[in-house]
């Protein structure tokens, strides 16, 4: 097996050696020889194309771990992840240009037409609610771990209509770089909330008092196509509660809506904020 120098390597795939190191720590791209008293890499000529592939999907903003699920796919298999990765970017890039209108827009004075906005009254009500620090990659695990896996598998009935549907507060920006936090909160009927808390010592039992929230429903079931979506649909409501000189409370709410429509797709999710 012929090798060569990672200089060599760095010329010949167009990564630099520090990036082939990352690579190396990170488990995308070993070298097929690591020198044990120097720690000097050589690689073979026969990963230049995984490391072509590499660069390439660097390139096109493709992030390590998700290059690392695609490396261990069979060829067809890993275009198919690929497109399915480019498709959701080429959405995200029209979410932005979208949002960036509205910015500018706002910005010189004008109104543009976001998503509709709705209004409804919530009624007092005991919720059942855990705040965590979580990142962005950590957030549905966790609201699936409480709601779906802990309390609607631990026969904690769901209250009908909207003023029983599990939501999540948003007390901190959530991200890769910032944990919130969020606290996620579950609606139960008054008369059962002392029995059915006692079961779920780690869980705060709480009172909400009865309050108006803005609200923006998305467009057909399921996720929202992106998170700069998400940002058009928050903008708006803040822009709408500008406009009506109504005062917002609170952090923004993710409002999980079950629809027996979806076929799958998961519940609908509105994004909503409590208003004075």
């Amino acid at each position: 097996m012929s090798l060569v120098s990672i200089g060599e390597f760095s010329r010949l795939s167009r990564l630099s050696p520090k990036a082939l190191r990352l690579y190396d720590e990170l488990g995308l791209l070993l070298p097929a020889h690591v020198d044990p008293h120097t720690g000097y890499r050589r690689y073979a000529a026969t990963q230049l194309e995984q490391a072509r592939l590499v660069a390439s999907l660097r390139r096109l903003g493709v992030p390590l771990a998700q290059i690392r699920d695609i490396l261990a796919l069979e060829p067809a298999t890993a275009a198919e992840e690929i497109r399915t990765y480019w498709a959701a970017a080429e959405a995200e890039h029209a979410a932005q240009r979208v949002l960036i209108g509205h910015l500018v827009d706002r910005l010189q004075g004008k109104k543009s037409a976001m998503y509709e906005v709705g209004v409804r009254d919530i009624p007092e009500r005991s919720l059942l609610s855990l705040i965590r620090r979580v990142h962005q990659d950590q957030l549905e695990q966790v609201i699936r771990e409480l709601f779906i896996h802990r309390l609607r598998g631990g026969g904690v009935s769901r209250i009908e209509g909207i003023a029983g549907a599990p939501f999540t507060i948003y007390h901190g920006e959530v991200s890769g770089d910032s944990d919130g936090p969020v606290e996620c909160c579950w609606p139960v009927p008054d008369d059962q909330a002392d029995e059915i808390a006692a079961r779920f010592p780690d869980l705060t039992l709480r009172t909400e008092s009865a309050h108006q929230e803005a609200f923006v429903r998305q467009e057909g079931p399921g996720r929202w196509g992106s998170g700069t979506q998400v940002e058009i649909a928050i903008e708006a409501l803040f822009a709408w509660a500008s406009e009506q000189q109504r005062q917002p409370s609170g952090g923004v709410r993710s409002v999980l809506i079950p629809n027996p429509a979806s076929r799958g797709a998961g519940p609908d999710c509105e994004f909503a904020v409590t208003l004075r």
